[in-house]
């Protein structure tokens, strides 16, 4: 499952070449995708802007174009791309002025952490921007069919605010009287309501977001003081943007009773006289409303009849009705007169408690069971039994929708494997669950839980002789159908979802108890084990490293922490803080992907590290005598500065013979061997 990003549409104004690139690969680091253009001249950038850009990196100065006539430039036009000036210092008056001339942020030239932590938010407002203009156009057009629906509609509608007048349609002038809408301004609801009904009305007004019936039947006062029969059906709204609240008023005809009496049907299922699916789900709108805005709870079971099958094969349709409205008895007997009772479906009933929590309402729900159990349904004469099986979730502040509830409700009882029994919402099986279905954020967060990521070692083998046998831990993650996630896939989904520095630390702890195993049978083991950014960043990451190794009573030396050039050099203070950190307990140090920078001895002259593993591309077509000659020369530079070099992704015999010519003191591939679940390399064979 690939994890989609989005590219970056970046321009940038800086004279050197070499320096453009730098930007450019400094975001490329740091996971980002671009699509670059470098700014030569005015003319440029205002053919530039004829297209859509998400930021624009302006270098100190420049021959080509002043970096404040290009930010001028851009707001000319109107165009919503954040500009960052680099500074030459960090002098605040410079600062100031490049702020007041409109740009995001201005930063001093070489701080590039800070550059990509600006740059991320900057493009983060940028997004929320575009989503905001794109959400206030849909808006609009929605408020202008709303208006228009509002205008035409056959029902009385106005808005309140305060218990006043703010809006009314035609209909609801015509209702009362009025002429125009003028004649309701400044005139409060409260006046055109019978003087009896009036108290009623107050109360209704004020407390209707916490009745499940929204309705009330009153009196209502037209302009030439007579009176008709209403209900007034209340709910929360906005108008012109601010809360109201939205007024329904129904006329009652001369057949109340039988209005009365369909509404009633339109609520209710006509079997067992409960609630029906369309009525329940509107309470659990409301409870979820009230769940997340009054912090009241609720518990919602998911009550399935179990053998309906069976059961309307053998009594039929008739026969099994009467069975479900006997059943919606029993449940009304046996639930207090607050919960809210339906029939969700054909075999399914629907009970929703508010201010109790699924927990609080297990013991009521196994008594139900039981009852359920031993009760004998009298079918025309005859005698049918049958139990029930139930599903629970809770309603809290963080629930998300009401329709997610009744899910996990259901799924639930779906997950019953014996009928009369009952199963709690559990957050850890949804969470298997998403990962069954493909979430790796999901497969990665139960792998952190459950501990089932799975280690591998691949030996680290060395030309030159030495005492100690090597192997680089490999993290790898299985889906819940046995296959095998992409290690780059799954974590830079970790990475994204803040779990990178979880897995290092996972890594590390398992990493050291089986390396303390290990070791114990006489090995002299060592251990080269990945450090991600997160970790490079983590400053509680050293205090407990020391009580780990401490508690494994197993030497510092034993373990080589192995950091990538692109986050040494995306974050290579935290880097230099990190590799002396290290040191100070006696660990050992790795660079790998080493070679592919502009500049890749630079990091080396911040970073005192142990071992070098050059990039895997140095190791591929070796055929190619300039090839050849370019890893021996990078590696009899990085000999010169007392460098331990390794050279990964050794695939043939012809490969380690040039690898030998070229004095390389460690080789790593499948040719010798593949990453395995076991330290079982038998080193002795390569002496």
């Amino acid at each position: 499952m690939a994890i989609e990003k989005k590219t970056i549409r970046l321009l940038i104004l800086e004279d050197s070449q070499n320096e453009a690139e730098r930007l450019v690969s400094l975001f490329r680091n740091a996971g980002n995708a671009t699509r670059v253009h470098r700014l030569v001249s005015r003319d440029d950038l205002l053919e530039a802007l004829e297209h859509n850009w998400d930021l624009l990196v302006c270098a100190p100065t420049s021959e080509c174009l002043d970096p404040h006539e290009a930010l001028s430039c851009v707001r000319h036009h109107g165009k919503d791309i954040p500009v960052i000036l680099l500074l030459a210092d960090n002098d605040t008056d410079s600062v100031t002025e490049a702020l007041m001339l409109g740009a995001q942020d201005a930063l001093p030239q070489g701080e590039d952490e800070r550059l990509v932590l600006v740059a991320r938010r900057e493009l983060v407002n940028l997004e929320e921007r575009r989503a905001r203009r794109a959400a206030d156009v849909a808006l609009r057009e929605v408020e202008k069919r709303c208006q228009l629906l509002l205008d035409s509609s056959v029902d009385a509608i106005a808005y309140v605010h305060d218990g006043m007048h703010i809006y009314a349609n035609r209909a609801y002038l015509e209702l009362f009287g009025f002429d125009d809408a003028e004649e309701l301004e400044g005139l409060p609801m409260i006046d055109l309501i019978g003087s009896c009904d009036q108290s009623a009305f107050k109360d209704f007004l004020k407390n209707h977001q916490n009745l499940d019936n929204n309705e009330l039947a009153c009196s209502g006062v037209r302009t030439d003081e007579s009176t008709f029969s209403a209900r007034v059906n209340l709910s929360p709204a906005a108008y012109d943007g601010e809360p109201c609240i939205q007024v329904v008023i129904r006329a009652e005809s001369a057949n109340a009773e039988l209005e009365e009496k369909l509404r009633e049907i339109s609520s209710l299922d006509l079997v067992t006289g409960l609630y029906n699916r369309v009525h329940f789900i509107e309470l659990m709108d409301k409870a979820a409303h009230r769940a997340v805005n009054d912090e009241q709870p609720a518990s919602l079971a998911y009550i399935r009849v179990d053998r309906y099958a069976a059961l309307l094969a053998e009594m039929g349709l008739g026969a099994i009705d009467l069975l479900l409205t006997d059943l919606a008895g029993l449940l009304r007997s046996h639930f207090p007169q607050d919960a809210q009772l339906a029939r969700f479906g054909d075999d399914v009933f629907a009970v929703l408690q508010s201010g109790i929590s699924p927990q609080q309402q297990r013991p009521q729900l196994e008594a139900l069971l039981k009852k359920a159990e031993g009760h004998l349904f009298d079918i025309n004469g005859r005698t049918a039994q049958t139990t029930l099986s139930i599903g629970v979730a809770g309603l809290n502040e963080t629930t998300p929708k009401a329709g997610e509830v009744i899910d996990r409700a259901q799924r639930c009882a779906d997950q019953l494997d014996e009928p009369g029994t009952l199963k709690l919402f559990d957050p850890a099986e949804e969470l298997a669950a998403a990962a069954s279905r493909g979430s790796v954020v999901a497969m990665v967060q139960q792998a952190l839980e459950q501990n089932s990521f799975r280690l591998l070692f691949q030996p680290v083998i060395s030309l030159r002789g030495d005492e100690h046998e090597h192997y680089e831990v490999l993290l790898r993650l299985l889906s819940p159908s046995g296959q095998e996630v992409p290690p780059d896939q799954f974590l830079a989904v970790a990475r994204e979802s803040g779990m990178g520095e979880k897995i290092d630390r996972w890594v590390i702890l398992n990493s050291i108890k089986l390396l303390a195993d290990h070791r114990s049978k006489g090995h002299a083991t060592r251990l080269f084990i990945h450090l991600s950014s997160a970790s490079l960043q983590d400053q509680t990451l050293l205090p407990w490293l020391s009580v780990a190794l401490k508690a494994a009573r197993l030497p510092s030396d034993a373990l080589v922490f192995q950091l990538s050039e692109p986050d040494a050099i995306a974050y290579l203070k935290q880097a230099r803080a990190m590799v002396q950190g290290l040191k100070d307990l006696h660990c050992h140090i790795a660079l790998s992907q080493f070679g592919c920078a502009l500049n890749p001895f630079n990091t080396l002259r911040h970073l005192p590290v142990d071992f070098v593993k050059v990039d895997g591309s140095f190791a591929k077509d070796l055929n190619d005598p300039a090839n050849q000659e370019a890893l021996k020369a990078m590696l009899a530079s990085l000999h010169g500065q007392a460098k331990l070099t390794i050279v990964p992704f050794v695939e043939s015999a012809s490969v380690l013979a040039t690898l030998w010519q070229a004095g390389t003191n460690y080789i790593q591939g499948y040719y010798l061997q593949g990453p395995s679940q076991s330290m079982n390399y038998n080193f002795s064979s390569d002496e």
